[in-house]
C-alpha cells in the first residue's frame, strides 16, 4: 500500500527554525512572512488579547504536524511558488497558462524559422558540404 505524497498546500510545524513548538515559524512559511514579524504580531495578539493567544499556540503546536522531510529540502524559488498557491490558486492557475503560452508562442517562432526557407540557414549548410 502507497503513501500520499506530502501536501505542499498543508500547514506544518518548523521546529527547524521554531523557537518554543514552531508554529510561528510554520506560520511564516505557509504564508510568506518574515519569521520575526510574526512573531512580533503574535506576543502583539497576546499582549492585546490578554493572552487568549496562548492556548490556540499550544493546541496548534500540539495538532499540526511536524514538516515532512521532503519539504525541507525546497529551493527559494519553489517555495515562494507554493506560498502564492495558498494566498491564490486561481491566479496561480493564470500565471502557469500564462507561462505555457509564452513557451508555446516561443517554441513556434524556433518552429518556423526551421521549417520556413531560410536563405542565409541554406547557403551555410550548402557551404559546409
Amino acid at each position: 500500500m502507497s503513501t500520499q505524497p506530502p501536501s505542499r498546500t498543508k500547514f506544518y510545524l518548523n521546529k527547524r527554525g521554531g523557537k518554543m513548538l514552531g508554529v510561528c515559524a510554520g506560520l511564516a512559511d505557509y504564508t510568506g512572512f518574515d519569521v520575526t514579524l510574526v512573531r512580533i504580531l503574535f506576543v502583539f495578539g497576546v499582549v492585546m488579547g490578554g493572552g487568549a493567544l496562548i492556548p490556540v499556540y499550544l493546541i496548534a503546536g500540539w495538532l499540526a504536524d511536524d514538516e515532512p522531510r521532503e519539504l525541507r529540502e525546497t529551493d527559494p524559488e519553489e517555495k515562494k511558488f507554493w506560498q502564492n498557491v495558498r494566498a491564490s490558486p486561481s491566479r496561480s492557475a493564470r500565471d502557469i497558462k500564462s507561462r505555457f503560452r509564452d513557451i508555446d508562442r516561443r517554441l513556434a517562432e524556433i518552429e518556423q524559422y526551421v521549417t520556413v526557407e531560410n536563405r542565409s540557414l541554406a547557403r551555410e549548410i550548402e557551404q559546409l558540404r
